[in-house]
């Protein structure tokens, strides 16, 4: 085993408590704002914008450092349309077979149903996979740790960074979704988490009339 290396933390800044409470207030302020968007508009996107962004997920802490995720960025419109149509097929059986009426009730207020015009209306989808274990370059497994925790956090900088860039994206999971493994011919030790397409939205987007749960119902202070 070798010795952990480790340099300063240099790049750490404080800030006074007044603007700690305001940059907070102001980062919550913005991220109000954000909402998970249906509607896209074709408009192109710079690749840079797309490749900063998933710069930003990977500084996600991970169990051991693994960083046991991989982004699969998807702009050819054949492929996003085979995509789309694999992903309704998926949500024609869920829909019409497998959704109690329960679940049903609960997307309701959504809108949601089986077509997802979304999937190659907008520019870019983004494929996330979880990487259940790494591989050496001599081809030797290497476990990874707290796999599921470390691919979330990574999506929710994700979603931070694109709404910070000024687009919009929605964490699309269609289940099974097996068959985005086989369409982006992903390796065996990847399973498919969320699929995001990103974007501008529609000039004439509409997004349902839902609201958030107060600090009182989410958090407990002891």
């Amino acid at each position: 085993m070798s010795e952990p290396r480790f340099v300063s933390l240099s790049q750490y800044r404080e800030y006074p408590p007044d603007d700690m409470v305001r940059r907070a207030a102001a980062f919550y302020a913005d991220m109000r704002r954000r909402r998970s968007v249906r509607h896209f508009s074709d408009r192109p996107v710079e690749r840079q914008i797309i490749e900063q962004c998933v710069l930003a997920a990977s500084t996600a802490p991970s169990g051991a450092n693994k960083q046991p995720y991989h982004f699969v960025i998807v702009s050819d419109p054949a492929l996003k349309r085979r995509i789309r149509e694999a992903a309704e097929e998926v949500e024609r059986a869920f829909y019409q077979e497998r959704a109690s009426e329960e679940w049903l009730d609960a997307l309701a207020p959504l809108g949601t149903g089986i077509g997802k015009p979304f999937l190659d209306k907008a520019p870019y989808l983004i494929a996330v996979f979880a990487q259940r274990y790494g591989l050496s370059p001599e081809g030797e497994r290497v476990d990874h740790y707290f796999v599921t925790e470390s691919v979330g956090i990574a999506v929710g900088i994700l979603i931070a960074a694109i709404h910070q860039a000024g687009l919009v994206t929605l964490p699309y999971t269609p289940s099974p979704m097996g068959f985005l493994k086989e369409l982006l011919d992903r390796p065996i030790n990847e399973r498919p988490v969320v699929i995001m397409p990103v974007g501008y939205p529609a000039e004439d987007a509409t997004v349902p009339d839902i609201g958030k749960k107060s600090l009182q119902e989410i958090a407990t202070f002891l």
